[in-house]
């Protein structure tokens, strides 16, 4: 059985932020939502948050997590924090304490952690590592046998505890005693606060044996207290997710470049070209090729799909087969079927195109249904609002759509009908029919050489062609 307590309440003046510092994200998780996804993966039975500074903000953000809120609302330290959690806690279970600002603590540490501290029976565990410069952390003083004796403050060390190089990170695991023992826990120092760290002493006293438990990277330990610290902790998730990602079988072809978020799944042998950033709940299939510099976002791509460079998806589905870009956007509710084809420049939004449907480019496709194997010309518009509300356009299957074309919704185009080209089109046009809606054209003669005859000044000043070419007129008509 096992309980976590994560505290949360700092104010993180640092930051400089109006947002709680544990809310500040790393790759696209907030801090605290790290470490409220490692407790539910270690299986914890309750998850304790205790909030402070922005709490109305933090528990609002995790309100639909499963996790209890404590609030500490006054700053007393540590232990007082800790104090605020324990009427949640059932009383037998082992509790591990965990921190908001501090995301990159791996699953499998906080697990080797736990069976060690279960093999050792101990009463206390200490999450523990090596710095070459330890300089203002709290200092692992070890006995004869191994076990933690004290845990010494930079301001209290003497010069040889000074040169310990283990430093306490500040997370532990208790055993069920812990919530009896925090109770005893007084204030007695010059900032009249209530520090965690003195429950150590209690356990000793009673007997119990309190283990440092040492990882190798010190890295994971880290807490993020600035903007600085923040892109510090930011690069190395990146690096873990993306290495993760290249060890599953996906091909990122400039890692240092690749921007993917912890929320991102892909799958085998998907190839990432330079400068692509993948975000929030955006699922990739296998043998999915995303173009440099392409951005999605909450999308799902499915197997065989290639997305071009330059792209961007927002809340897009993009079914196998079918290709995007380069320089296409795919907007909220954009579905793309299979074989589908949006080229460069083309627009969609809460538009779904069926099976073989193509828009090669310039177009934007808003609020529509575009049949299979319909033909969309360049430069065609959906137009989909009126200044007061949306309506949308149907087009039918095998339907041609001529260049420039201007689809006022709400309008039908029937199955195999046709758009002739630079048409405003304002009614249903029927199945197998053609729509024709644009001015006759006549040709007023000799009006534009008379209009650039009036400007001859700026005409020879701008356009040397033109003004040979006005010049050869003149002569020949002289």
């Amino acid at each position: 059985m096992l309980e976590v307590v994560i505290l949360a309440a700092g104010q993180g003046t640092r930051m400089k932020s109006k947002l709680p510092k544990v809310l500040h994200p790393v790759c696209g998780r907030s801090m605290l939502g790290y470490s409220v996804l490692r407790a539910q993966e270690m299986g914890a039975q309750k998850i304790v948050v205790v909030t402070g500074h922005g709490a109305d903000k933090v528990e609002e953000a995790f309100a639909a997590s499963g996790v209890v809120f404590a609030r500490q609302d006054q700053q007393l330290g540590t232990a007082h924090a800790f104090k605020q959690a324990v009427p949640h806690l059932s009383g037998n279970s082992d509790v591990l304490v965990l921190y908001g600002d501090t995301p990159l603590i791996r699953l499998e540490t906080l697990q080797n952690m736990h069976r060690s501290h279960e093999t050792a029976q101990a009463g206390m565990t200490v999450l523990t590592a090596d710095l070459h410069d330890a300089t203002g952390y709290g200092r692992i003083v070890r006995g004869p046998d191994g076990a933690v004796e004290r845990i010494v403050e930079e301001k209290a060390a003497s010069p040889e505890e000074k040169k310990i190089r283990e430093f306490n990170s500040g997370v532990y695991l208790f055993n069920p005693r812990a919530l009896e023992l925090v109770e005893q826990i007084g204030n007695s120092n010059a900032a009249n606060e209530y520090y965690l760290t003195d429950i150590l002493e209690l356990y000793r006293q009673e007997g119990a044996r309190v283990e440092g438990f040492k990882i190798q990277d010190a890295s994971e330990l880290s807490g993020s207290n600035d903007r600085v610290q923040l892109a510090e902790a930011d690069l190395i998730m990146r690096r873990r997710i993306n290495e993760q990602h290249m060890r599953s079988g996906v091909t990122l072809v400039d890692p240092q470049s690749t921007y993917i978020e912890d929320t991102v799944r892909i799958g085998r042998d998907s190839l990432i070209e330079p400068g692509a950033v993948l975000k929030g709940k955006t699922v990739l299939g296998e043998d999915v090729r995303v173009g440099a510099y392409s951005v999605i976002e909450d999308s799902v791509v499915q197997d065989g799909v290639t997305i071009k460079s330059h792209t961007v998806l927002e809340g897009a589905e993009v079914h196998s087969g079918a290709d995007a870009g380069p320089f296409a956007r795919l907007r909220p509710g954009a579905v793309l079927e299979k074989d589908v084809h949006v080229g460069n420049f083309v627009e969609v939004k809460n538009a779904r195109l069926l099976e073989g449907a193509k828009a090669g480019h310039l177009s934007y496709l808003g609020d529509a249904t575009v049949g299979r194997e319909v033909n969309v010309g360049a430069g065609t518009i959906t137009a989909n609002y009126n200044g007061i509300g949306k309506f949308k356009t149907v087009i039918g299957d095998g339907a041609f759509i001529g260049s420039n074309s201007v689809l006022v919704a709400p309008v039908e185009v029937g199955a195999g009908a046709m758009i002739a080209a630079g048409s405003v089109v304002t009614q249903d046009v029927p199945e197998g029919s053609l729509g024709v809606a644009r001015g006759r054209q006549r040709n007023i003669d000799d009006y534009a050489r008379r209009f650039w005859e009036q400007h001859h000044e700026k005409v020879s000043q701008k356009h040397a062609v033109l003004h040979a070419w006005l010049q050869a007129q003149s002569a020949k008509n002289s």
